[in-house]
Parts: structure tokens; C-alpha cells; sequence
């Protein structure tokens, strides 16, 4: 009986030892017209870490998005917002920012999330939910904390705050008007 079962329990364990084969650090190439988000993790970040990443891109037009996977109005205008940054993205003056404010503990969720909805532009989590009544002032002083929001800065310097959700053509309109 011994035997039989330290047959069974050696067998199990190599089968397990094979199932836990790691994924490799690359994916796929995609076929032609697909697209395919390769993502690996998303950063983490405090409020102090945005404002210094807003600050970092003095040259560039910046379209910030705060939504999250469990806001509808947020999900909804994101492929609106990915088809405008696919097509403005090869300007070096343009970057479009993701910021989600899903838990932390979300992570895994949001990531899921941006590959399911091939999410090219940069996203990260804004896991700073305990300081909203300090951080969203510094935003917009008439911002009450709802999403989706879109903030956009042009060499550093907020020209635009749009609370609720944002039509493809005012999101482009003011990218087109406020680029060159």
C-alpha cells in the first residue's frame, strides 16, 4: 500500500512540477490588423508621482483620463479614447495617460482589463484613495471626485478640465486645436 501510494504522490508531483511551467517574457507577434496589448504589470503610483510625471512632460500635449474598470461612463468613452491616441501617438508633442483609481488590490483586474480592451496608451494605478480630499483640489478646485474626468496640459500648464464623460469629437476637437 506504501508503494502505491508513493507512486501516486510521485506522479502528482511531477505533474505538477510540469504544469508550473513560467510564461515567457514575450507574447505572440499578432496577425496583420490585430492588435495586441502586451503588458506585463502597471506602476502603482501616489498623487506625488503623477504631479512629477505631469511636470516631466513640459513638451508634449497631455491628454489625463482618471476612470476605473468598475466606472461605466469610464468604460464606455475608453475605446473612443484609444482610437484618438492610435492615431495621434507618433507625435512626439502627444501623450495620452491612463490613470486608474481601482484599488490597488485590483490590480490583476485592471490589467486583465487593459489587454481584454487592448488599451495602447499608458495606464497606471493611482492607489491614493485615502487623500482624494487633498489630491483632487490640486487638480481642479470645482472637481467633486467623480469619473471620468479628462485633464489636459499643454507644456505643463492645465488648459482643459472635463468632468463626465467626453465624445470622441470634443476629445479630438481639442487635441486638433491645442497640439501644434
Amino acid at each position: 500500500m506504501k508503494k502505491i501510494f508513493s507512486l501516486i504522490v510521485l506522479i502528482f508531483s511531477i505533474s505538477f512540477c510540469f504544469s508550473q511551467e513560467e510564461t515567457p517574457p514575450y507574447q505572440e507577434i499578432p496577425a496583420q490588423n490585430e492588435k495586441k496589448v502586451i503588458i506585463s504589470d502597471i506602476p502603482i503610483i501616489k498623487y506625488e508621482l503623477l504631479e512629477q510625471k505631469i511636470k516631466e512632460e513640459k513638451d508634449v500635449f497631455l491628454v489625463l483620463n482618471f476612470w476605473s474598470t468598475t466606472c461605466a461612463p469610464c468604460v464606455k468613452e475608453l475605446p473612443d479614447f484609444i482610437e484618438i491616441n492610435d492615431k495621434f501617438k507618433a507625435n512626439p508633442k502627444f501623450k495620452m495617460l491612463l490613470v486608474s483609481l481601482d484599488r490597488a488590490k485590483d490590480k490583476e483586474r485592471v490589467i486583465q482589463f487593459v489587454k481584454n480592451k487592448t488599451l495602447t496608451a499608458e495606464v497606471v494605478l493611482m492607489d491614493d484613495i485615502k487623500r482624494m480630499n487633498t489630491w483632487i483640489p490640486k487638480f481642479e478646485k470645482n472637481w467633486d471626485g467623480n469619473i471620468p474626468v479628462t485633464i489636459f496640459y499643454k507644456n505643463g500648464e492645465k488648459i482643459h478640465f472635463n468632468d463626465g464623460e467626453m465624445s470622441k469629437e470634443d476629445l479630438e476637437n481639442i487635441i486638433v486645436k491645442n497640439l501644434n
